[in-house]
């Protein structure tokens, strides 16, 4: 006698879940058969960490069974002592990803509507997704944000905005009086969400990272990560300035011991550190202004960036396509990343590299446009 083998069930996510697409990161490795790699397709800082943050997460290594301080309130606190900032008004986490998320998933629930720009951060959709609210593009014009159409995107079931000043993969930014303006125009119970990972990277005086307006407002959050000036995207750092209210929050739902110790540690060393910082954006200011001409002198077009990136745009030839660019320069050691999911399907960004990185690229896709 046989016994009918049955398919069991099994767990199934929430609605709306499968309908998310999962997040690809930029490449991190060359073909088969390339010897030296130039990786400039995720946007890290070319000159690496501080050799001071280093040093402390070796440190910080040694203990690794102790648990990390839960508040993190010693980087807190450094954090608060190079930007001038009211310590209580600052929290810690593993990445403002997880910041991002977290708000996010605090202040957003079934039905509502989470606001986002049509070239911004593709996180930005699927945390708004995964709370099981519906994702709104507002339009951008020129290839930057567009305050008009953002507030024209708002409606009863707005309960989020995210804006990244600067973007990213465009490097464009709002000056801070049009960030202003945005959220005078919102309703007070719409968090805008200031995304300022690149902040230290911008030299405009009408630029603000949104200090002035979290300071002022009750219902705006500035975000900024370790990982881009700091060079400790593998770390995972990031952290939020908020109102009170808003942290109490926060504190309420987040993780115990988010941002492990090693992390907490470099972190401390890397704010502190700030000669290197100004290192770091020095070098970027020479060679984004240096890279950005020497591929307009090759007939492409390159959107004015002032974060640590350069997003190309090639011909509409046939030939001398982004995807056939990619491949000539990844077979070459150059790895830039795709954007085709951020708007761009004939477009490459490119990370400001070393001065040997940035020569090469210029110098590989002169022959490539000559092909």
């Amino acid at each position: 006698m046989t016994t009918e083998l049955r398919p069991q069930p099994r767990p199934q996510p929430r609605p709306g879940i499968m309908e998310i697409a999962a997040y690809v990161p930029g490449k991190s490795h060359a073909p088969d058969g390339v010897e030296k790699v130039h990786k400039l397709s995720s946007n890290e800082n070319p000159l690496g960490p501080s050799p001071r943050a280093v040093e402390a997460a070796k440190a910080a290594a040694e203990k690794l069974a102790l648990y990390p301080d839960g508040p993190a309130t010693r980087l807190r606190e450094a954090i608060a002592s190079v930007h001038g900032l009211n310590v209580a008004n600052i929290m810690a986490f593993n990445g403002s990803d997880e910041a991002i998320a977290l708000l996010t998933r605090t202040y957003v629930g079934e039905g509502d509507e989470g606001i986002y720009c049509e070239h911004g951060f593709l996180a930005y959709p699927i945390y708004i997704r995964a709370a099981g609210a519906v994702p709104v593009v507002a339009k951008e014009t020129d290839e930057r944000a567009d305050v008009d159409a953002i507030l024209a995107a708002v409606t009863p079931r707005t309960r989020i905005v995210f804006l990244a000043n600067p973007n990213n993969p465009t490097g464009t930014y709002l000056p801070f009086e049009e960030v202003r303006r945005l959220h005078a125009g919102l309703p007070g119970n719409v968090l805008l969400v200031v995304d300022a990972a690149y902040a230290e990277f911008v030299r405009r005086n009408d630029y603000e990272a949104g200090v002035a307006l979290v300071a002022g407002a009750d219902n705006v959050v500035m975000t900024r990560t370790f990982s881009k000036v700091y060079g400790l995207g593998g770390a995972r750092i990031g952290w939020i300035y908020a109102p009170a209210a808003i942290v109490e929050v926060l504190e309420r739902v987040r993780d115990p011991f988010n941002v492990n110790a090693v992390a907490i540690e470099a972190g401390i060393a890397a704010m502190l550190d700030r000669d290197h910082v100004e290192r770091s954006a020095a070098h970027n200011e020479t060679w984004l202004r240096w890279t950005a001409g020497e591929l307009e002198k090759l007939g492409l077009r390159v959107t004015p960036s002032v974060g640590n990136f350069i997003l190309i745009h090639f011909p509409d030839d046939g030939r001398h396509t982004a995807a056939a660019a990619d491949a000539y320069l990844a077979a070459r050691g150059y790895l830039l990343r795709r954007v085709a999911g951020y708007g761009f399907p004939n477009a490459l960004r490119m990370t400001v590299g070393t001065g040997e990185a940035n020569r090469g690229v210029v110098a590989a896709l002169s022959e490539f446009l000559k092909s």
